[in-house]
């Protein structure tokens, strides 16, 4: 075959050298614009298992990057004049500029021609091509050409950053973090030979602004820098080659090939730097389709089987990189951290290293993580045990674990008593270890039930049958008890959960009240908009209910605000349409809820904590979203809430839910650390190394436990 590959870096290269090594009689022509020995940037990070990948593909070049490279295994975390270092990370660093002579090298040995300082202008210069490879860059010709079949998508970040070098010789990959009067800046440096190190600065835009960087030239700007972080240069120079200031662009494409033109690299989708891949991907590309011409006989099966490996491999990259991105993008929300909490927040920020991964790498930092998690008492500790473990206080309340256990569904017995399967299960989920054992919504009144079978806490056989349960537990556990507290709203008068979800009554349905007159689904009752009367009833309800547990021997309560139920439906903008006091803004649209919790408060004993769930997102267009959940959250903290669980979704059935690992997580992340409180999260947490980074992280306080008998 005659094969073109346009662009002359290291993807283009490597691809062009191993389809050689395929087939020997290939005709290989690498096209480069820029002069030999032309290259921008400093170094190249590879990790191990790229490394293994290099030399299973071309062992000549293996030995070759061997020979040049710099290895280290620790990541340095220097944060508030203190630096954390951690181990077990395997890392190579090699020049870009040596990188690319060995792959020029490797080329020519194998008869792959490479010319320097030739541009195509169009894809009609290759015309006589078998294959056209597009290894050239993000800004891509060979892309651009066929823009209507590849149909690319970018995405710009939102940080500001410039590449730059210098001779101080980091000896690990370093995170450096500085803050001044202008904002939080941003270093990720690290060795590439034995003499050089890149150094990458980032802040945000408004920082960059108020530093006057957006007016600065270079000599300016690596004035600035140099200055900012003297200490950690150690009084080295910055080095600048073509640096300047950009936004980081994410690009997609819909498809990588087209008839016998393939896109590779940053021609075909780039990855936030800061999980360091980009040249690691370009060239792993190269190796993929290499093997899938060697697999197939036909240009046309290559290609779609290069993109069948490859792409999913890459959006997993893509997505793993936009958490990373996002991590360094909010980083002042984590700026009171304390320092060794802040290194493992930072280390599992994008979720490719966990607790249990991070012990294997370096069980000294993560024993010193966990006795910073269990002060005061890690000193009488001889072991210090993981923070799942660890004991946590809220008000008087001391539960002995950060696990919870939440039951499947509160079923009720006769006119919403709670029933001995209710009993049953509670006590089992006691018996389970949690610290904290939490009851599925109990409704405050009769038409606040979400289906017949729901418990309440509204007649006093309700509270009899409770306190049987609750003492059989308090006697048999140290566990503590938290009783929901809710109001169907909307979705209430709906069939057993056993007959499917939010199915409607066929007969026996009582009336619903909600925010507005709007029905859940197109086949539910619809509402009557709650009139005071209705809202200074269901307040009552409520504060009798709690007066209820109070005396049943509940050491907790939680009110129920989220997933579309009554509180949650004032909260959303797609499901409160209502024209007084209690809709239109936000601040409206709370009042009733914070009405309630506060009547709540004031009958709750002052030393017995009350926590709320709320929903951080609706998952729909124009509805509720997380900034308003970090504001709802510190209106709560305000008046006397001491904890948050934090849910999603379920308001509209247009909600589009995004599910996956922890997944509520991220939203828990922010209402703590933006607003202050103290957090529960859920959502598929089903290992305890899930749950210890969570808790090391900072990203919540409480942890779900998914488990066969809980939710």
């Amino acid at each position: 075959m005659k094969i073109i590959a346009i662009g002359g870096g290291p993807g283009g290269l490597y691809a062009s050298l191993l389809l050689k090594k395929v087939d020997p009689t290939h005709d290989i022509t690498v096209v480069e614009r820029n002069p030999q020995g032309a290259t921008y940037g400093f170094g190249v990070v590879l990790s191990d298992r790229t490394l293994t990948s290099f030399r299973e593909a071309d062992y000549k070049t293996y030995v070759d990057i061997s020979e040049h490279q710099v290895l280290w295994n620790s990541i340095d975390v220097r944060y508030r004049d203190q630096t954390i270092r951690t181990g077990g990370h395997t890392f190579a660093g090699i020049a870009r500029k040596s990188l690319l002579e060995l792959l020029q090298r490797r080329c020519q040995e194998l008869g792959v021609k490479v010319l320097f300082t030739q541009e195509i202008g169009s894809l009609s210069e290759c015309a006589d091509a078998d294959l056209i490879i597009g290894a050239d860059g993000v800004n891509s010709v060979v892309k651009m050409a066929h823009a209507d079949v590849f149909q690319p998508s970018s995405q710009i970040g939102r940080l500001r950053y410039i590449w730059l070098g210098t001779h101080k010789l980091f000896d690990a990959f370093t995170f450096i973090f500085r803050q001044n009067e202008h904002g939080v800046f941003q270093v990720h440096a690290y060795p590439y030979d034995g003499i050089s190190s890149t150094v990458v600065i980032m802040c945000d835009e408004s920082t960059w602004r108020r530093a006057e960087l957006d007016a600065a030239g270079e000599a300016e700007t690596i004035a600035y820098c140099e200055q900012l972080f003297r200490e950690d240069l150690g009084g080295h120079r910055l080095m600048s080659n073509n640096s300047k200031w950009i936004n980081f662009v994410t690009l997609r494409h819909r498809t990588w090939h087209h008839g016998n033109t393939v896109l590779l690299g940053d021609a075909a989708h780039t990855v936030h730097f800061t999980i360091g891949s980009g040249t690691k991907l370009a060239m792993e590309d190269g190796i993929a389709l290499a093997n899938a011409f060697e697999r197939h006989g036909t240009v046309e099966a290559a290609l779609n089987d290069y993109e069948l490996e490859r792409r999913p491999i890459i959006d997993r990259f893509q997505e793993v990189a936009g958490e990373s991105e996002t991590y360094f993008q909010h980083i002042e929300r984590y700026m009171g951290l304390e320092p060794r909490q802040f290194a493992f927040q930072l280390l599992t920020r994008s979720g490719t290293i966990d607790y249990l991964n991070l012990r294997l790498r370096d069980p000294y930092f993560v024993d010193a993580i966990d006795r910073w998690y269990a002060r005061p008492d890690s000193e009488q500790l001889v072991v210090a045990p993981p923070p799942m473990f660890t004991a946590f206080r809220l008000r008087g309340l001391q539960l002995q674990n950060r696990i919870v256990l939440s039951s499947i569904g509160a079923c009720g017995g006769i006119e919403g008593s709670p029933s001995g399967g209710l009993a049953s299960q509670l006590e089992a989920l006691a018996q389970g270890g949690a610290g904290l054992v939490l009851t599925e919504v109990v409704a405050v009144e009769p038409e606040g039930r979400i289906t017949p079978d729901c418990a309440g806490m509204y007649l006093p056989e309700h509270g009899e049958a409770w306190a049987r349960i609750v003492d059989r537990i308090h006697a048999e556990s140290p566990a503590k008890l938290t009783l929901q507290l809710g109001h169907a709203g909307r979705r209430g008068s709906t069939r057993s959960r056993r007959e499917g979800l939010d199915r409607p009554l066929p007969e026996g349905s009582w009336p619903l009240v909600a925010a507005s007159p709007l029905p859940y689904t197109s086949a539910s009752q619809t509402p009557r908009e709650a009139s005071q009367a209705d809202l200074k009833r269901i307040c009552h309800a409520f504060v009798r209910a709690a007066r209820m547990a109070l005396e049943t021997g509940f050491d907790m309560l939680q009110l129920n605000m989220a997933h579309g139920y009554l509180l949650a439906g004032f909260i959303s903008p797609l499901t409160n349409l209502r024209c007084d006091d209690y809709g239109g803004t936000l601040e409206n649209r709370i009042a009733f809820p914070l009405q309630v919790f506060d009547s709540v408060r004031e009958v709750w004993p002052v030393e017995r904590p009350i926590s709320v769930a709320i929903s951080a997102t609706d998952w729909a267009p124009g509805g509720f979203e997380v900034d308003d959940a970090v504001i709802l959250a510190r209106a709560l903290k305000a008046r006397g809430c001491d904890l948050i669980e934090v849910l999603a979704g379920q308001t509209t059935l247009e909600s589009k839910p995004v599910y996956g690992r922890a997944f509520l997580t991220p939203y828990s992340d922010r209402v703590r650390n933006e607003a202050g409180v103290a957090t529960m999260t859920t959502g598929n947490i089903t290992t305890s190394s899930q749950i210890n980074t969570i808790l090391a992280a900072a990203r919540a306080d409480l942890c779900v436990l998914q488990t066969n008998l809980s939710r």
